[in-house]
């Protein structure tokens, strides 16, 4: 594959600018000057995490396909974050958090599968150049593949590739259109989080579930809170990096296994090595949440999962391009349509169920973005609610691939009308 001329090819160089762009946000809001207080009011942390380091992209700067900072931060701080998040999670009190989650999830899943056929109806009469196509660049087939996308992840979005067999060009905008058209999304769900308490007013949601896990992770965190030191710090890096070798070491045994022995298990991603290595993650994660190891939470176990969650944030921020919206007006427009669509759907199922906007932002995350955006968002509502993200997340890899195909197949059928 060719990569575009770009400034900054070191990774180490670009990894520092966007460690640094971090520290400057973190650092002006923590600052009580009353310009910063009410600019984080409404620009939260999080989407400025993902903005900044866009910026890199649009300006030509980075060329973020060819740099390996997202695979790192993907396969190396991703599962250990995970783990260090679920090392003091209670699980019992997940399970009380009810069956809302699960409704919030499958409502998510619906409104990507329904949205997909409607989107391209609608296109079809305003403007049907920007839904034709024939073979290799029929428009569906590049939609399908973000269908994958956002009904799982990445393996999934291969998965609909080997199946509809778009031209690579196609794959190539409908990538774009799926990582800017989800941001443009997650930037509304993280705008929401700042508002959630009239959101959940208007859903007429009970919130306490939620309060209570929370507040007992937080009662938890400070009966055993110590000043860390080095050897503390060895202990809580050993954990989390060693069970994510294990989970790699688990998951290189486990997909190929599943690819030849069962390959019609597939079509669920179960042969994708990196759904293996979040799912024993995080299994494992929550297995030493029983174990005295917990006790590192008091360290600030957590806190370092959260700094390799900004870290992931920051990198795939650095994927999107914002100027390429410009490129492909008609194909975005249609990525656009498909989430409102996707929105309307979880905002009726919110209401209709008393679901509070943590499982509706969550549970469509979980679809849209998968277990590299579920967790994180969760986790901007409170760190010891990214567990909650990353068990819905692993039910999307699961069953990403099954509803995409579905998808695709009532876009095939949407788009010869």
């Amino acid at each position: 594959m060719e990569h575009k001329e770009v400034f900054l090819t070191n990774d180490a160089v670009i990894f520092g600018i966007l460690m640094i762009l971090l520290a400057l946000i973190f650092k002006t809001s923590a600052l009580k000057t009353p310009f910063w207080k009410k600019f984080y009011t409404y620009i939260p942390v999080i989407l400025l995490s993902y903005f900044l380091p866009s910026l890199l992209n649009t300006f030509g700067l980075v060329d973020a396909e060819a740099s390996q900072l997202y695979f790192v931060a993907s396969r190396f701080l991703l599962p250990a974050c995970l783990v260090l998040l679920t090392l003091s999670i209670d699980l019992k009190e997940i399970f009380k958090l009810g069956p809302k989650a699960l409704i919030m999830f499958f409502a998510a899943t619906i409104g990507v599968i329904v949205g997909g056929p409607l989107a391209i109806l609608i296109m079809s009469y305003i403007s049907p150049d920007a839904v034709g196509g024939i073979g290799p660049d029929a428009v569906w087939r590049g939609m399908s593949t973000i269908a994958g996308s956002w009904i799982g992840g990445g393996a999934n979005q291969a998965a609909m590739y080997e199946v509809f067999k778009p031209s690579d060009e196609l794959y190539s905008v409908s990538i774009t259109v799926d990582v800017i058209v989800a941001e443009i999304w997650m930037a509304i769900l993280l705008l929401g989080i700042g508002r959630k308490e009239q959101i959940n007013k208007f859903f007429k949601a009970d919130n306490s579930s939620i309060a209570t896990l929370r507040d007992k992770m937080e009662a938890y965190s400070l009966s055993i809170a110590k000043i860390p030191n080095v050897t503390d710090l060895m202990m809580i890096l050993g954990i989390g990096f060693g069970i994510t070798g294990l989970a790699h070491a688990g998951a290189d045994w486990i997909a190929p296994a599943i690819a030849n022995g069962m390959p019609e298990l597939s079509k669920f991603s179960l042969d994708s090595k990196f759904f293996w290595i979040i799912v024993l993650a995080t299994t494992f994660g929550i297995a030493v949440s029983f174990t005295k190891l917990r006790e590192y939470e008091g360290a600030g176990a957590s806190k370092i999962g959260t700094v390799f969650i900004f870290i992931l944030v920051a990198t795939i921020g650095m994927k999107m391009d914002v100027l390429a919206i410009f490129e492909n007006p008609g194909f975005f427009a249609v990525g656009l349509i498909w989430m409102a669509f996707h929105a309307i759907i979880m905002i009726v199922a919110a209401r209709l169920s008393h679901a509070p906007f943590f499982f509706l932002a969550v549970g469509s995350k979980a679809n849209i973005g998968g277990a590299a955006s579920a967790p994180v968002l969760a986790a901007a509502f409170h760190p010891s609610l990214a567990p909650v993200g990353v068990l819905l997340a692993v039910m999307g890899y699961a069953l990403g691939t099954y509803g995409a195909w579905l998808c695709g197949l009532l876009m095939q059928i949407a788009a010869q009308n």
